[in-house]
């Protein structure tokens, strides 16, 4: 008790310390009045407030106040360190960063709602013994831990149109399964969030696909997408990786103690910030079979690529894949969710599954399950967008241009290098790749092989950044749908985030000179491998001398 509150009086004294230092910078800010641009603006100040929201995150364990915080920084930074100005800058929609501006955007709402409804159908698949009665079918014929783990992986592939609905399906999906085999909350959502985005960023029918040809002007952006593929090594590698780890039943790092605590001690959580444990204990009182779990999952899958293609054009006769180019995945999604809970209605209510009464209770219980979510996310694009009125694109922006006419073998792992940076800064994988997408394909000849190793070491990047932010909304996914703690999932997949960035990033160097993928990803997934040989070698050498 007594470290506790030792550590409770440390982690207030790092944000009241941090938040003087931010004040003390008005040295540097000048006397310029409200309403001026900032003096920080487009400057390396401008990635400050995100950092700080970084590192709180990390020192104090506590998501919400670092945000906060960060916010706050960021707003003082913005308004030249006006109160009244800044306070007006974070709370209302006077500029495009506010709190009020972000909960006014389409795009925001719409996720907000699907995570809602997803939240609301999974509590319906709960009640009505759906999940209960699959964790029960799995058990028997999933009869090891690597099964689960491979089972898990396996879900996720197939489940490659979008990133968040990847992350929310798959936990609650595979949860039971997992929780059955002593697989620590951690290493769930690693697994998820390992599948999710490096998946939907190789596969040319997704979400993520839309949104990269949407960026790239003067140039067919699906096809540059698709001959990109090959090249992005840090998705491919981290799917070699997961299951490299997974068939050697070997980890490293905290996830070490996470999964030793898992299957020694049955702690699934290893720390005491739990906030899903009462999930567990919920009251089954549906009459529910395997198939009340599966018909729901593959109905949801169904109605959001309908939704998604229906936003796109489809039915108004644009191809498939121009429908998925061209679609609006916040309200496919939105739309596909609302489709599938009243698909589900159908589906329970007629068949007594569950009661009239039972159905409409699980609407508040799911929406309570998501509100840790909703409020991360919330705060988490309000720091994108304060950062963004600091002018961090532009900052980044200009340091890659700049640089442009660097010798070209090390070009790729630059524009890696600085993707990966913007996005652990922003917190998001596709305003990354939108912002140097357009400023890598302008500088390269559009015939060129370097072009598509720079556009996939530009995704690759943002992918990898996205993984090791506390601030990113797909790391936030992927730990509401393992309900781990989020910053347990932060910590336990940075060691394997920053493993295979650095053979990435040795392999774009290998790329640019070679410039054939057929001899390049061999190459990497060999070093990929052998890497993660050494560093077992290595723990197993120090296990010994132990």
């Amino acid at each position: 008790m007594r470290n506790t509150k030792k550590d409770t009086r440390i982690n207030k004294l790092v944000i009241f310390s941090l938040l003087i230092v931010a004040m003390t910078v008005t040295v540097f800010a000048g006397e310029a009045e409200a309403g001026e641009v900032s003096n920080m603006y487009a400057t390396v100040w401008s990635l400050v407030p995100p950092l700080v929201a970084i590192i709180l995150a990390l020192i104090t364990k506590e998501v919400y106040s670092s945000l906060f915080v960060g916010i706050v920084v960021g707003a003082l930074f913005h308004s030249n360190f006006n109160i009244k100005q800044a306070y007006l800058t974070m709370v209302t929609s006077e500029t495009d960063g506010g709190l009020l501006a972000k909960l006014s955007d389409g795009w925001n709402v719409g996720i907000l709602i699907f995570l809602v409804v997803l939240g609301i159908i999974v509590s319906l698949m709960n009640k009505a013994g759906g999940s209960a009665a699959y964790g029960a079918w799995a058990r028997e014929r999933i009869k090891t831990r690597k099964g689960a783990l491979l089972s898990t992986f396996m879900l996720g592939v197939l489940i490659f149109v979008d990133d968040y609905f990847n992350c929310l399906t798959v936990g609650s999906v595979m949860r039971p399964v997992t929780d059955t085999h002593n697989v620590s909350r951690a290493k769930l959502a690693y697994i998820i969030d390992a599948t999710a985005a490096p998946v939907c960023i190789i596969a040319p029918i997704s979400s993520w696909a839309a949104a990269v040809a949407g960026v790239v002007d003067g140039v067919n952006g699906l096809d540059l997408f698709i001959r990109a593929i090959p090249y992005n090594f840090y998705a491919l590698l981290t799917i070699v990786a997961m299951l490299t780890l997974t068939l050697l039943n070997f980890d490293f790092g905290p996830m070490r103690l996470h999964e030793k605590n898992a299957q020694s001690k049955n702690d699934l959580y290893t720390t005491e910030s739990r906030p899903f444990a009462a999930e567990a204990a919920a009251q089954v009182t549906g009459k529910g079979k395997v198939i009340d779990l599966v018909l729901p999952v593959i109905i949801l899958i169904a109605c959001c690529v309908l939704g998604m293609i229906y936003t796109g054009g489809f039915f108004d006769g644009e191809s498939f894949i121009d429908a998925f180019a061209g679609c609006d995945a916040s309200v496919g999604l939105l739309l596909g969710s609302i489709a599938a809970l009243l698909l589900t209605f159908v589906l329970y209510i007629p068949r007594r599954i569950l009661s009239f009464n039972e159905f409409m209770c699980c609407l508040p219980e799911g929406f309570k399950a998501m509100v840790p979510a909703i409020l991360i996310l919330t705060f988490a694009w309000t720091l994108s967008g304060i950062t963004g009125l600091l002018g961090a694109k532009e900052f980044v922006a200009g340091v890659l241009e700049s640089n442009k006419g660097m010798f070209h073998v090390l070009l790729p792992v630059i524009v890696f290098l600085i993707a990966i940076f913007l996005a652990f800064a922003t917190g998001t994988s596709w305003g990354t790749f939108g912002i140097l997408l357009p400023i890598v394909v302008p500088i390269l000849d559009p015939t060129s092989e370097l072009l598509i190793i720079c556009v996939a070491a530009t995704l690759a990047g943002a992918v990898c950044g996205d993984h090791c932010s506390p601030i990113s909304d797909t790391t936030i996914m992927a730990s509401t749908g393992a309900q781990c703690d989020h910053i347990n999932h932060v910590s336990t997949q940075l060691p394997y985030a920053l493993t295979v960035a650095a053979v990435s990033a040795v392999n774009y160097i290998l790329a640019a000179l070679i410039q054939n993928w057929l001899i390049n990803l061999p190459i990497a997934i060999a070093s990929m491998v052998v890497t993660i040989f050494i560093i077992k070698k290595i723990y197993d050498a120090k296990e010994k001398r132990a």
